[in-house]
């Protein structure tokens, strides 16, 4: 009687203890923000695509090589008209298979304002091409602003 009593107390005690660590990793994979601008109808495979955002700054974002592959680096490229931004991340999804958190900050280029740059890489999906969202995370200094874009990978 007493070891199953234990083991009841323990298998709670990892529940508990489970559930704490999921609840406090949720922000990572649903990122805080204040407005989320509508998924454009631009295809970033196809090109830069580009969003102004509420406080009138556009915002140019692309990804090379194009199209885009899997398990290669690729080069992020954002540029900024008409206004600042203190930080820019770049979260990328799938849109149909969850494929783990893989959120990247870009870094300011170095004596640009305006100009920011990363690189990242894309995982592999079984099924061979992807449809992904990239949304970046724009932090205006006011406000956190998502700008999500598409592209199908691995084709």
């Amino acid at each position: 009687m007493t070891k199953n009593l234990l083991l009841d107390v323990a298998i709670l005690l990892g529940l508990a203890i489970l559930g704490t660590v999921g609840y406090q990793l949720a922000p990572l994979l649903n990122p805080k923000t204040d407005i989320a601008l509508p998924l454009s109808n631009c295809d970033l495979g196809q090109g830069a695509c580009a969003a102004t955002l509420p406080n009138g700054t556009r915002i140019e974002f692309a990804i090379e090589p194009r199209p885009i592959p899997v398990l290669r680096p690729l080069k992020l490229q954002a540029t900024l008209t008409g206004g600042e931004v203190r930080r820019i991340e770049v979260d990328f999804t799938g849109t149909d298979m969850k494929m783990g958190y893989n959120r990247l900050q870009l870094e300011r280029q170095e004596g640009s304002s305006d100009h920011f740059v990363g690189m990242a890489s894309l995982p592999v999906c079984i099924t061979g091409s992807m449809e992904w969202e990239a949304t970046l995370l724009i932090d205006t200094g006011r406000a956190i602003v998502a700008v999500p874009f598409r592209f199908l990978s691995g084709k």
